[in-house]
């Protein structure tokens, strides 16, 4: 059953209840547990503690510090922004549902993003690392400007960045097992259907979100080179 709705620009617009509240519910919790800001988190563990070849003889201690440094930088700082304009009325969202409320806190990720990225090429982490943190610099300003002209999905970038970076790996022969690889693929999807189940992005917006970061992870991978 479909149902008029008004969209963040004051048009009508059609929303789709034809989904079942449980499998709203799936999508919703799978839209949270891979977060753009957490997908960083979950990447950031593969790169760093599962994959065996990229921290060949790092110390414990190290990958910690170099974990806590992107935590730190990536997903703790950009979280206490988007709360901190959140408390002050800047935003009236935490889910930054317009396009307006979304240009804050891009640019406030464009200046972390970039240090974290900074801080890997002078301490000269391993390069697949670096491509990745790359990647959501170069990412934050491309969803700046194409906020300009469509809402694109956030989560949808990260999907096509994800899938790019498993690709990268595996013809780097830097991937354990072809299991990496399939589960990315499978996490991909389930981000991007989530979001055409659980959020009010156009189709557009998802597919083009998918296409950014795919591209940005791959133009990031041979300029981090």
């Amino acid at each position: 059953m479909e149902q008029l709705i008004v969209d963040t620009k004051g048009n009508l617009d059609v929303a789709d209840n034809s989904f079942s509240p449980v499998v709203k519910a799936f999508a919703v919790f799978f839209s949270y547990l891979f977060h753009p800001i957490l997908l960083i988190v979950w990447i950031s563990l593969y790169l760093i503690y599962y994959n065996s070849f990229i921290f060949t003889g790092t110390e414990a201690f190290d990958k910690l510090k170099i974990f806590l440094s992107i935590f730190s930088t990536n997903i703790f700082i950009p979280l206490v922004t988007v709360l901190l304009l959140k408390g002050l009325g800047f935003i009236q969202s935490i889910q930054l549902r317009t396009q307006k409320e979304r240009i804050i806190p891009y640019v406030a990720c464009i200046t972390f993003f970039f240090w974290s990225y900074y801080v890997s090429r002078q301490l000269q982490y391993p390069f697949e690392l670096r491509a990745f943190l790359l990647s959501l610099f170069i990412a934050a300003s491309a969803s700046l400007l194409l906020n300009n002209y469509m809402k694109v999905s956030m989560h949808a970038v990260g999907a096509g960045g994800l899938t790019a970076l498993f690709i990268m790996l595996l013809f780097a022969n830097k991937i354990d097992d072809s299991a990496s690889l399939l589960l990315s693929f499978f996490i991909a999807g389930i981000i991007c259907t989530s979001r055409f189940i659980a959020s009010d992005h156009k189709a557009k917006e998802i597919y083009t979100g998918f296409a950014a970061g795919f591209v940005i992870q791959m133009i990031s991978w041979f300029i981090a080179i």
